[in-house]
C-alpha cells in the first residue's frame, strides 16, 4: 500500500524544527513512497536553505505558493498532488515516532473499511525528553463520532486518510484553526468509518503561545460557524449547539493562564514529573 504525507511549511517555520521533522518521516521504519511539501509563501533565506536541501530527494515533489494563503488553502493545493490512494498529515515542526507509518498502514491494510486513521500525541516543551502532556482521543468509530459532537476526536498531525474521501466532501477549507475539525465534520456527515490507534504516533513541539492562539474573537467566529454546520446537518441539536458555544465563549474570552489550566484539565492529560 503506497501513501504521501502532506505537509506545508510557511515563513514563521524554525529551519532546526522543519529539519527535524523530515528526518523523522525519513526516517520511518517504513518510508513514505512521496512527500508533498508546499511552501506557503516565500520564506526566509534561512529556512529554504533547509527545505532547498531536501529537494533532491525523489520522493519529495515542492510544491512552492508565491503567496501565503493559509494552511486550509496550502493543503488543499498539495491535496491536489498527491499520488497514491493515502494520505498522511505531518506538521513541519513535530516530530514522528520512527514506527508510526508501518502501524499506521498495516492496520488500514487489515481494516480496509476504515477511511480515516489517527493516534494519540505526547506534547513536549523546547526539548522533546520534555513531555508535558498526553492528549488521548477515542479509539472505535462509534466512540469518536459521538466525541464529534463536542470535540475534536482527532490529532490533526497523525491522521491519515483516504485521498478520494477527502476531495469528494471538498478537502480542507479554511476556517481559522479549525480547517481539520471542520473537515472531520464533513466526512461525518458523508458516512465516513473513523478509527484512531491507542499508540502514541507524533510528538507535538508546544509553547506558551498554544493557548494564546486558542483565544479571541476570530477563534469564537469559527466555532460559531462550525457548530451551526454540526447543527445544519443534523449531528447536534439546539441544546447541545448551545452548550458547545458557551464553553467555547468561555475558552476563547478567559485570560490565557485560566485557558491553559482549562486545556490542561479537561482536553489533555498532564504529565507528572
Amino acid at each position: 500500500m503506497k501513501f504521501s504525507v502532506l505537509m506545508s511549511v510557511y515563513k514563521n517555520e524554525n529551519p532546526e524544527y522543519f529539519q527535524r521533522a523530515m528526518e523523522s518521516v525519513l526516517g520511518q521504519t517504513l518510508p513514505p513512497d512521496e512527500i508533498v511539501l508546499v511552501r506557503d509563501g516565500k520564506v526566509p533565506d534561512s529556512l529554504q536553505t533547509v527545505i532547498d536541501k531536501y529537494l533532491g530527494n525523489p520522493i519529495v515533489k515542492y510544491c512552492p505558493l508565491e503567496e501565503n494563503v493559509g494552511l486550509g488553502n496550502a493543503l488543499n493545493e498539495g491535496l491536489q498532488h498527491a499520488t497514491h490512494e493515502f494520505v498522511a498529515r505531518m506538521d513541519t515542526d513535530d516530530i514522528c515516532l520512527p514506527d508510526r507509518f508501518e502501524k499506521q498502514m498495516r492496520f488500514l491494510q487489515e481494516n480496509p473499511s476504515v477511511d480515516m486513521l489517527g493516534g494519540q500525541i505526547e506534547e513536549f516543551l523546547e526539548e522533546e525528553e520534555n513531555v508535558i502532556a498526553l492528549r488521548n482521543v477515542p479509539c472505535e468509530d462509534g466512540e469518536i463520532k459521538e466525541f464529534i459532537k463536542t470535540r475534536n476526536p482527532f490529532n490533526h498531525q497523525s491522521v491519515v486518510f483516504k485521498k478520494e474521501k477527502v476531495l469528494a466532501v471538498g478537502g480542507y477549507i479554511e476556517l481559522h484553526y479549525l480547517e481539520d475539525y471542520y473537515l472531520w465534520c464533513r466526512l461525518w456527515k458523508s458516512g465516513a468509518t473513523f478509527a484512531n490507534l491507542a499508540d502514541v504516533l507524533v510528538k507535538v513541539r508546544t509553547s506558551e503561545d498554544l493557548y494564546k492562539r486558542r483565544g479571541g474573537r476570530k477563534y469564537f467566529k469559527s466555532f460559531k460557524a462550525l457548530e451551526a454546520y454540526k447543527k445544519g446537518v443534523g449531528m447536534i441539536g439546539a441544546g447541545k449547539k448551545f452548550k458547545n458555544l458557551c464553553i467555547r465563549f468561555v475558552q476563547t474570552h478567559t485570560p490565557n493562564f485560566v485557558r491553559k489550566w482549562g486545556y490542561n484539565r479537561m482536553a489533555r492529560k498532564t504529565v507528572k514529573k
